[in-house]
């Protein structure tokens, strides 16, 4: 028999080289490659198999009748919320996480609630020991359920034990870098198996019918670990974010092929595991700085969830050559457009200031609709003008100094009228879809330079180091 010629595929992006070399030239990574063997020779010791004559299938006309996915509701609602009401059947689900921030505690609980309701589940752990998983459902009152525990690393028998019996309805893998198949010769881990492993477990969930849900590290990044194509393989793709200095946790969906992809849920971390949290909007405000400059409330909307969320700046006078910029929770290139817009519209010298931005809570904002409570925040903290404590903001502010209309303006008003807030700074433009029942004093703002001219009228004494400098307007 020949001898097999070694392949080098690199551990962050799946490329194969015939020989080693220090950097991939698919992703640019330096000392990712790593040999791996090919697939592993025919049973018995013969050649393998040449290829097969292709089967004719039937073809199905475009028209026709279209039916909803058969779907089962896991019993956690925030969970049911971002898969789009629950796990749909021959389905395969991708959960990433940082380490220890709950991913295991989430899904131990998604399968009690469903054994509790008399559904066959089973948790297959490759990286703890079945005590462990025993003392942490112990640990969350979970250990009356009849969910099925086994400690294993091998694909082809965790498949032959989970095809005995009565086909279970959900099947927890934690996590897919640990498991291995004898089809691949490579070491657990590596890409190569990494695929080899996922593809047997979504075969096996298209045959038998169960949800399967694949638990998959992240780098230091915040990246999925492993090669780019399981994600593509996958029906979902979950995100398991959260700070550690946060008791919060955010469930977000990356990708989905049955449901939305912009659906947040949010838990609670507590002794006794995660708990959904219905309003998430008390719990971003719950520790509000009332009566500080530098603080606004935006009205956000998550998927179809209307979230308010505080936003705070600090702008400061720096003593370095090029001031800092520090952002979390937000685009770092969002904030840089909004500083130059106040700069260049708005008469507001922030060259020589550092400015830092944070999104309470930790919480990450995406929607451009943000603009405006970040521009008011920044020209509150420079102007030492605290802003009302009853106000909420929202609207994108554009290039050119004005503010744009975002999408879904009564949603946000009616969750700011529920949570006690009076008043709500608006772009002008969007007065036709505001829904004036909401109860709020609304001030429309057409340009960003007057809402700046209005924080500053109301400003308070100047900080002492900008009443040397002369101030901070031009």
């Amino acid at each position: 028999m020949a001898r097999r010629a070694p392949s080098f595929v690199c551990q962050n992006c799946g490329a194969a080289y015939s020989r080693w070399q220090g950097k991939c030239d698919a992703c640019g990574e330096w000392n990712t490659l790593v040999e791996e063997g090919a697939a592993a020779p025919a049973p018995g010791g013969g050649s393998v198999r040449g290829p097969r004559k292709g089967r004719l299938f039937a073809l199905e006309p475009l028209a026709g009748e279209a039916h909803e996915a058969p779907r089962l509701a896991s019993g956690v609602a925030e969970f049911d919320r971002v898969t789009g009401g629950g796990f749909v059947r021959g389905s395969v689900l991708l959960m990433a996480g940082d380490p220890g921030i709950g991913k295991s505690t989430l899904l131990i609980q998604a399968a009690a609630t469903l054994a509790r309701a008399g559904h066959r589940s089973i948790y297959i752990s490759g990286e703890e020991a079945v005590a462990q998983v025993r003392l942490r459902a112990e640990r969350l009152g979970l250990a009356d359920a009849a969910v099925e525990l086994a400690a294993e690393t091998a694909v082809e028998d965790i498949i032959a034990t989970l095809s005995e019996g009565k086909t279970p309805r959900l099947v927890v893998i934690d996590s897919i870098q640990t498991m291995w198949t004898a089809a691949v010769e490579s070491a657990p881990g590596t890409v190569t198996q990494v695929r080899g492993s996922a593809q047997a477990l979504i075969r096996f969930a298209k045959r038998s019918g169960a949800a399967v849900i694949l638990v998959g590290h992240v780098t230091k990044e915040g990246q999925i670990a492993g090669p780019r194509v399981v994600e593509h393989m996958v029906d979902a793709v979950l995100s398991f974010e959260g700070e550690g200095s946060h008791q919060f946790r955010i469930l977000r969906a990356v990708k989905n092929r049955f449901g939305p992809t912009d659906e947040i849920g949010v838990f609670e971390m507590t002794g006794l595991g995660l708990r959904e949290v219905a309003n998430p909007s008390e719990l971003f405000l719950s520790e509000r700085d009332l009566g500080a400059p530098g603080t606004a409330v935006f009205a956000g909307i998550e998927g179809t969830r209307p979230v308010l969320v505080e936003i705070q700046a600090l702008v400061a006078p720096t003593s370095l050559g090029t001031p800092r910029r520090a952002v979390v929770g937000w685009d770092t290139s969002r904030l840089a457009m909004v500083l130059a817009v106040l700069e260049a519209h708005c008469g507001v010298k922030l060259s020589g200031h550092d400015v830092y931005l944070n999104v309470a809570g930790g919480l990450r904002i995406n929607e451009p609709a943000a603009d405006l409570a970040a521009a008011a925040a920044l020209v509150s903290s420079l102007a030492n003008s605290p802003l009302p404590a009853d106000a909420v903001y929202f609207g994108e502010v554009s290039l050119s100094g004005a503010i744009r209309p975002v999408a879904q303006s009564a949603a946000r008003l009616k969750e700011a009228a529920k949570l006690g807030f009076k008043r709500a700074v608006v772009p002008a433009a969007a007065r036709g879809e505001t829904g004036a029942d909401a109860g709020l004093a609304l001030t429309e703002v057409g340009a960003l330079s007057s809402m700046v001219a209005d924080i500053a009228a109301r400003g308070g004494k100047p900080r002492r180091n900008d009443a040397k400098s002369g101030g901070q307007y031009g």
